[in-house]
């Protein structure tokens, strides 16, 4: 970490993390803070689902929730950004205090609940910013007192079909009571059919990806593996935050209720992106999300079987130059190994990484 971004993080801390976060929002609006230079290396680029991602590092879900940002986020060197979770209506989400850092766990649990201002206001940026490059995947839920859960995904496909570079159909947050139970088998291939036929019915189609927790044992897997492959979609992302507390360091704050994020999320994540590869085959394309905060563990994301990979909380500790390293450092790699692609790594390490689930 650079002694700027050492100065911004500290600034950063001293605020409560929803006021920082706002703070951060804002400066990105501004123009601030500028991010390491991202090499354009021909080798990092990846064509996924009828898209050029020119590397495969993006921003998670959950930072950007309101679609103010994605232009900036690509300028900090991402190769894609994931706006969201957007619920058809606004909703201010549960109570606060409801994000805690774990500093000694470079940690993050927060309990947020799918605050944000509606499809309408996510709606009216996205438009606003047609025809600018950059690949901007759009996140979508279910508003907590929903009469019907599947309905709220069926809009969120309508609306945002038109303006989203891909889906993404998020049912795996642990702060939305229910939410993960449309993982189980029969709600999930409702719920799939159902969001299938409206991005048929939409004037676009962009590619559905499916985004599951990562506190799923090996017959959800199965289900969610056999559901995602009848319904054709096209891509899942693992995973989610977690309800774990497993080998934490950090003292009270590791019993607060909420999701779990950031670098103890890595080695269960990407055994169970390891095991979803296994299950899903070669050809359906998977990104890999939890615990990134370095070159190494984007890589070894992609050796467990990633096409893509997605990082928020790592960006937190180690600052927004963080995406610009981790690109150089892949271009570094894929010299140094003589790589005519990087994605000649993916799988490499999907045996070894699926029997430790």
């Amino acid at each position: 970490m650079s002694v700027l971004d050492r100065i911004g993080q500290k600034l950063l801390f001293s605020f409560d993390p929803e006021t920082a976060h706002g703070l951060s929002i804002a400066a990105l609006r501004c123009g601030l803070p500028v991010g390491a230079t991202a090499p354009r290396d021909a080798r990092l680029k990846i064509r996924l689902c009828g898209l050029n991602f020119p590397n495969p590092l993006g921003m998670a879900a959950g930072y950007d929730k309101n679609a103010e940002v994605p232009d900036a986020l690509l300028g900090l060197g991402f190769g894609f950004a994931e706006i969201g979770t957007i619920t058809p209506l606004p909703q201010p989400g549960n109570p606060k205090p409801r994000i805690f850092r774990l500093t000694a766990d470079e940690a993050v649990i927060n309990r947020l609940g799918f605050n944000n201002e509606g499809h309408a206001a996510a709606e009216k940026r996205l438009a606003a910013r047609k025809g600018r490059p950059g690949i901007v995947g759009v996140n979508i839920g279910a508003n907590k007192d929903s009469a019907d859960r599947i309905a709220d995904y069926e809009r969120g496909v309508a609306r945002f079909a038109p303006h989203a570079s891909y889906l993404t159909i998020n049912i795996s947050s642990p702060n939305t009571p229910g939410l993960r139970n449309m993982q189980a088998r029969e709600q999930l291939g409702e719920l799939l059919s159902r969001v299938m036929a409206a991005r048929a019915a939409a004037p676009a189609q962009p590619p559905v990806f499916l985004k599951i927790a990562p506190d799923l044992v090996e017959a959800e897997l199965e289900d969610i593996a056999a559901e995602t492959a009848e319904k054709k979609i096209d891509g899942v992302i693992v995973s989610n935050t977690t309800l774990s507390r497993t080998g934490l360091r950090s003292g009270g704050v590791a019993n607060e209720t909420g999701g779990l994020s950031g670098k103890p999320l890595f080695e269960r994540s990407t055994a169970v992106l390891a095991r979803m590869r296994k299950l899903l085959g070669p050809d359906m394309a998977i990104v890999g999300v939890g615990g990134v905060h370095s070159t190494e563990t984007a890589l070894e994301k992609i050796r467990a079987g990633a096409d893509l990979v997605q990082l928020y909380t790592g960006m937190i500790y180690a600052g927004p130059a963080l995406p610009g390293r981790i690109v150089a450092g892949m271009a570094r790699f894929v010299e140094r190994e003589r790589l005519k692609s990087i994605a000649e790594l993916r799988d490499s390490g999907c045996a070894s990484w699926s029997e430790r689930l």
